[in-house]
């Protein structure tokens, strides 16, 4: 295993014990993250996203999360892995099954410099969100409205930390 592989394995480890502290400690100072729900930029906002999702699991479901992850490929700059999500959404406490690609890039010190997840949104949605989520999931206001919220419940977040 080189040494990317090792810092995705550590990551990945640490997010199915939701140990937010060793996953922020996996980024780059200036690192970028990107999914369907969150535009990230840099150590703080990433550490922060971590952190919330992990302490509102914790708080609420410990007992439905459960993370697996597989096809760990890295060389000296770049990464992809296959993982899935198995928690209970806290908005509709409905349990979700989600399945993600991801792709990286790293600093020459090993640290993750980009992180983009790629999901079915719309399939997603529909599990999160029920009824609501199938009717409107696909379309493209849903899902600016949904970052808008994620960006709010974030931003709110970071403001209540010292």
């Amino acid at each position: 295993m080189n040494a990317n592989e090792h810092t995705l394995t550590r990551f990945y480890t640490a997010f199915a014990a939701l140990d937010a502290d060793t996953m922020a400690s996996c980024y780059a100072a200036n690192a970028t993250f990107e999914d369907p729900a969150f535009s990230l930029k840099g150590r703080r906002e990433i550490s922060g996203m971590w952190h919330m999702l992990c302490a509102a699991t914790l708080a609420k479901n410990r007992e439905d999360w459960r993370l697996e992850f597989r096809d760990v490929r890295a060389d000296h700059s770049s990464g992809h892995l296959h993982w899935e999500a198995h928690y209970r959404f806290s908005v509709s406490n409905r349990l979700v099954h989600n399945r993600i690609e991801a792709d990286f890039t790293f600093t020459p010190d090993g640290l993750i410099a980009s992180h983009t997840d790629r999901f079915d949104f719309w399939r997603w949605s529909r599990q999160a969100l029920g009824l609501g989520g199938w009717v409107l999931g696909w379309a493209p206001f849903f899902q600016k409205q949904v970052r808008l919220q994620t960006h709010a419940a974030l931003n709110k977040y970071l403001g209540s930390q010292p």
